[in-house]
């Protein structure tokens, strides 16, 4: 591969070339299709799988077509009147109902991370390393993704050189790049510390008892308590959760690591956010996303904690709202800085 290739390459997730592989070869092997292909061509090729697959996944294999034609230098035949018109056909005679995973409740969330502070507790006793490791891990895990509203993937990407946490005062991850981060400019993503359920306690504790100082926040264990080098597989995380949930009373089967995602946009929605600050919170660019959690207001309520809490490269409009959903004024006290604003979380 020359430097060219690996800079264009770049350019698109990986997960995305892959699922874009899989669809072409789906057209020519699977269904026997040949490419360039024709407005009509693709038009008996969704005709065939129209009872078969969801509009989603039927959707997505015409973007992959679609790339392919337009990177080969062939027109699209995806955007041929036919096509649209077979894409309405079957969204009319095949209706579905779009499946959501269920939003981890905060009772549920609490349910769980007693269960695991218990199991932490009995772990310690018995001086066994690896189930205590196990338990911090996993609270880390469930009250980052929960408070943090991160995907999957998000969560499996986070890295410890990237992440600064201060107890009684928040935490701050840095991801290179994410799904709304089309750009690849890099986002900071904040959470204040909590009189309950704290995500940064969680965080902290889960590095003092491993010793970590760089690489994957979130990794494997052995039945040794061993940590993986690598951090973990975003389709990994899923049944982990399940396992977690289940321990805990819940039924595992309802959630997948989305629900941790809903679970707090649900939450914010109960508390009166803003639907503005929602979206610039949990990172939603559609308004669609965002729309099914509408309410008005937005705080963290009487669990924010009454400290400073410092953020870099979040810009303007966005720290305003932020201000605004967690209860914070400017520090008319502190000096000004060059990169950073200071905020001080005002008392309940």
């Amino acid at each position: 591969m020359n430097k060219a290739d690996r800079y264009l390459q770049a350019g698109t997730r990986e997960n995305t070339r892959r699922s874009y592989r899989a669809a072409v070869e789906h057209f020519e092997v699977s269904w026997g299709g040949f490419l360039p292909a024709t407005g009509d061509g693709i038009v008996r090729y969704l005709a065939e799988y129209a009872d078969k697959h969801t509009i989603s996944t039927l959707k997505q294999r015409l973007a992959a077509l679609a790339q392919w034609h337009i990177t080969q230098g062939f027109p699209d035949p995806t955007k041929t009147p036919a096509v649209r018109q077979m894409i309405k056909g079957i969204r009319a005679l095949h209706p579905v109902q779009e499946k959501q995973a269920a939003p981890l409740l905060l009772q549920h969330l609490e349910q769980a991370v007693q269960r695991l502070e218990h199991e932490a507790e009995q772990a310690a006793a018995r001086q066994d390393l690896a189930g205590l490791r196990r338990s911090r891990r996993d609270i880390a895990l469930v009250l980052i993704g929960f408070w943090r509203g991160f995907r999957g993937d998000e969560l499996s990407r986070l890295r410890i050189e990237h992440t600064q946490a201060q107890a009684g005062v928040g935490i701050t991850f840095y991801l290179p790049h994410s799904k709304g981060d089309r750009q690849h400019r890099g986002t900071t993503f904040r959470t204040p510390a909590l009189k309950q359920l704290c995500p940064v306690q969680a965080y902290m504790n889960w590095i003092t008892v491993t010793g970590i100082a760089y690489g994957p926040v979130f990794r494997k264990l052995d039945r040794w308590g061993h940590m993986a080098e690598d951090g973990f597989n975003a389709n990994s995380l899923i049944p982990l959760l399940r396992r977690i949930f289940q321990r805990a009373g819940l039924t595992g089967e309802l959630y997948t690591s989305h629900s941790l995602r809903r679970g707090f946009a649900t939450w914010a929605a109960a508390n009166g956010w803003d639907i503005k600050a929602l979206m610039t919170y949990v990172g939603w660019k559609d308004m669609k996303s965002a729309m099914r959690y509408i309410d008005t207001a937005d705080s963290f309520g009487d669990l924010a904690l009454g400290q400073a809490i410092t953020t870099t490269s979040i810009p303007e409009r966005a720290v305003t709202t932020i201000e605004k959903s967690l209860g914070v004024t400017k520090c008319e006290t502190d000096p000004p800085t060059d990169n950073a604003l200071t905020y001080r979380t005002q008392l309940s």
